[in-house]
């Protein structure tokens, strides 16, 4: 076949190979901390009773930047923080940020998905298994987390921050209807 204009052959050939639009260039744990300050004791009073687990979960992100560095660099970081009480005892409290370094070739709109969904998708299950492997060398039963939907967490801030801006929006509407009374007032 001969390449000439207008025949296919040359359709593609101005445009840059394709790019995954997210390529993972390491994980790492940032910061862990296990404490338990009530062992060896809570340690027979919870096969007795019923501890409370509580679990909390926040993405932080940052664009890498430096000389030499990709324009396309973030970090994306992990936090899990999760602590079991009995009563008002304190049987562990666990703190844990895993963070991934990720290339994300995607257009300006979708980042912040990529950013608060996907990357934690990725890491959450390596940061699950050092949560787990944690409490279980500190004398519990391993935590094990079940998997956290990232994109409802993604909607959810979406609409609080939406809620928060119109009632920001509000708020300035009600501040120039007075300012306007005030003028019409002098």
């Amino acid at each position: 076949m001969i390449d000439t204009p207008g025949n296919g052959a040359d359709k593609n050939a101005h445009q840059q190979p394709h790019q995954a639009p997210l390529l993972i260039n390491g994980q790492y744990v940032k910061d862990l901390s296990f404490e338990a300050p009530n062992s060896p004791g809570i340690l027979s009073d919870l096969q007795k009773h019923q501890p409370n687990i509580t679990i909390n979960v926040n993405i932080i992100n940052a664009l890498i930047e430096g000389p030499g560095v990709p324009a396309n660099l973030y970090e994306v970081v992990l936090e899990l923080h999760a602590e079991l009480k009995l009563e008002d005892k304190v049987g562990f409290i666990v703190e844990l940020k895993y963070a991934g370094v990720f290339t994300l070739n995607v257009p300006k709109e979708h980042l912040t998905a990529f950013l608060q969904v996907e990357c934690p998708r990725i890491l959450f299950p390596f940061a699950r298994q050092i949560l787990a492997d944690s409490t279980q060398a500190g004398g519990f039963m391993p935590l094990m987390l079940q998997p956290i939907d990232f994109a409802a967490m993604y909607q959810t801030r979406i609409q609080h921050e939406m809620k928060s801006l119109g009632d920001d929006v509000t708020k300035m509407d009600a501040d120039v209807a007075k300012m306007v009374a005030e003028k019409g007032n002098a």
